[in-house]
Formats: structure tokens, C-alpha cells, sequence
């Protein structure tokens, strides 16, 4: 008996709209917005920025440069993953912070997702290394 039920479906719950066209706007501006619905992303593949290439074009970053290379810097107009801890390279003093729905990186930004990055790494970013994780001096 249920086993068709959703069968047929073309819109989403989320895309109907709740409120008169006249008033639609007034009441909800930002239909969607933050709403985790449509294709996936293609976030996970190769990362068009990485820390060494911001080294590279004069942000002072400390690393080397094969481990640069494997932290991953969000592209301008990429959403934030709400709940999602990320950190901002180019602050003048790195700090992790927790992302809202409504955040997206900027041209100023450059946002490293935590999630992305080994704990090593992470601690090194954002200036919090710990016992054992200290690299070998030259």
C-alpha cells in the first residue's frame, strides 16, 4: 500500500512555497538559503588554492612546502558548512571558529575547513601546537 507513495514526486518539501506571491518576499527574503537540498558539490576533489599557493603569492605562512600543499582554501562564493570549524589564514592571528548557514568565503577570506586538514597540521595553523607535535629544528 505505501510502497509507491512518494513515487511521481518533482518538487521538494523544502521549495514550496508557504506565503502568497504578494507577500512571499516580505516574509521569507531568503527562500532556501542554507537549505541542503539539490546536487552534491564536487568539494572534495582537488582544491583549486592550497596554503602554499597563498605562501607563494606573499602571505607569511609557516610549513613546508609539502605540507602547504595539502590544506585545502575554500574558492570566493563557497558556502560554509553550518556547524563546520574552519580557520581564516589571512587573520592576523589564526583562530578556529564555527561556521553559520549564512556564511560564504569572500575574496578576503581564506577559509581552511578543519575537517580537511590532519590534527597536526591544524594545530600548526592556528599557532596551538602540542607536545610531540613539534617540528625538528634545522
Amino acid at each position: 500500500m505505501n510502497e509507491n507513495r512518494n513515487q511521481g514526486r518533482t518538487r521538494n518539501p523544502q521549495a514550496r512555497e508557504k506565503h502568497p506571491d504578494a507577500w512571499q518576499h516580505d516574509l521569507n527574503p531568503d527562500h532556501l538559503a542554507g537549505q541542503n537540498i539539490g546536487p552534491e558539490s564536487d568539494e572534495r576533489s582537488e582544491p583549486e588554492q592550497t596554503a602554499f599557493h597563498l605562501r607563494k603569492s606573499g602571505l607569511p605562512l609557516e610549513g613546508d612546502d609539502e605540507e602547504l600543499k595539502q590544506v585545502p582554501v575554500l574558492s570566493e562564493g563557497t558556502r560554509l558548512q553550518q556547524g563546520a570549524t574552519y580557520d581564516d589564514l589571512r587573520e592576523q592571528r589564526p583562530h578556529e571558529f564555527t561556521a553559520r548557514g549564512d556564511m560564504s568565503a569572500g575574496r578576503d577570506n581564506a577559509y581552511v575547513p578543519k575537517d580537511r586538514v590532519s590534527y597536526e597540521v591544524w594545530n600548526r595553523l592556528i599557532g596551538e601546537e602540542k607536545p610531540g607535535q613539534e617540528r625538528p629544528r634545522s
